[in-house]
C-alpha cells in the first residue's frame, strides 16, 4: 500500500488558518487565498488535497462552500472535504461540484442510519472523520467529547461500508508533538481499511514512522503546521519518502 501526504488547508472566514489543539480562540492565519495556497501544493507535487471548513463545522452546515468548490475546479488532484456535512444534499453538492471525497464525522456518531445510508449509496466517496481526545470521538467542531471509542465505532461503521478513516488526536493537532502512531496504527488493524492519520506531524521522521505502518493499513498522513512553519517543504517530504521506499523495494 502506498503512503500519502495529504497538504492540509482549514479555512475560516474565507482565510486559511490553522488552530491550536482545535481551539477557535488560537487561530493563526497563514494566507488569504485558499485557492492560491491549494495551487501552490499542487505546484509542489500533492497527489491530494485535504480541506476542512472550519467555520462549517462549527455552524453545523457548510460555510465555505464556494471557496471549496472553486479548488476543486481550479486544481488537478483530487480534494477531500469535511467540516460541517450533516446532510446528504450537502454530500451531492459537493461531490457534484468536483469534490472527490467527503470527510463526514459528528453525523457518524450522532446520526448511524445516515451514515450506513450514505456509506452504501457513495461508498468510498465517503470518509469517516474520527476526531479524538484521549481515544473517545469528539464532534461538532470537536467543541463536544462523547464517551463513543473511536475503535468501536469504526469496526461498526466497516460493516456498513465504510473504507477510509481519518484518525485525529486533538491534542496534538496544531502543536508539532508527533502524532499518536500506536492509535492510529491499531486502528488500522482492527478495522482492516484505510486510516488517513491526522495531527501532530512536526519532522520528516513522524512521516517515516507512519510509512511504516502502510502495511498496517495506515494509508497517509495529513499535514499543516509543519508546512505552513516551514519545518520541512512538502517537496522534499515526498523525495524522502520516494527514496526511503524505494530503499525498501
Amino acid at each position: 500500500m502506498s503512503f500519502l501526504i495529504y497538504p492540509a488547508i482549514d479555512i475560516r472566514g474565507g482565510k486559511c488558518v490553522r488552530l491550536f489543539q482545535g481551539d477557535y480562540a488560537q487561530e493563526t492565519v497563514y494566507a488569504d487565498s485558499p485557492v492560491a495556497m491549494a495551487k501552490r501544493w499542487v505546484e509542489q507535487g500533492a497527489e491530494w488535497v485535504h480541506l476542512v471548513d472550519l467555520d462549517g463545522a462549527k455552524e453545523g452546515k457548510p460555510a465555505n462552500a464556494s471557496i471549496i468548490k472553486e479548488i476543486a475546479r481550479t486544481v488537478s488532484v483530487p480534494v477531500q472535504v469535511g467540516g460541517g456535512i450533516r446532510t446528504e444534499a450537502q454530500i451531492k453538492d459537493y461531490l457534484e461540484a468536483g469534490v472527490a471525497r467527503v470527510i463526514v464525522g459528528t453525523a457518524a456518531i450522532e446520526d448511524e442510519p445516515f451514515t450506513k445510508r450514505i456509506l452504501q449509496t457513495y461508498g468510498d466517496k465517503i470518509a469517516i472523520g474520527l476526531d479524538c481526545r484521549n481515544g473517545r470521538v469528539a464532534t461538532r467542531g470537536w467543541l463536544e467529547t462523547t464517551d463513543v471509542a473511536a475503535t468501536e465505532l469504526a469496526q461498526r461503521l466497516v460493516t456498513y461500508g465504510a473504507e477510509t478513516f481519518i484518525y485525529t488526536d486533538i491534542a496534538r493537532d496544531g502543536t508539532m508533538t508527533g502524532p499518536n502512531v500506536e492509535e492510529i496504527a491499531a486502528l488500522a488493524v482492527a478495522t482492516g481499511k484505510s486510516v488517513i492519520a491526522s495531527g501532530g506531524v512536526s519532522q520528516l521522521n513522524d512521516l517515516f514512522v507512519l510509512a511504516e505502518h502502510a502495511t498496517d493499513g495506515v494509508s497517509g498522513a495529513i499535514v499543516g503546521k509543519a508546512l505552513y512553519t516551514d519545518a520541512f517543504t512538502l517537496k522534499e517530504a515526498l523525495t524522502r519518502l520516494e527514496g526511503r521506499e524505494l530503499d525498501v523495494g
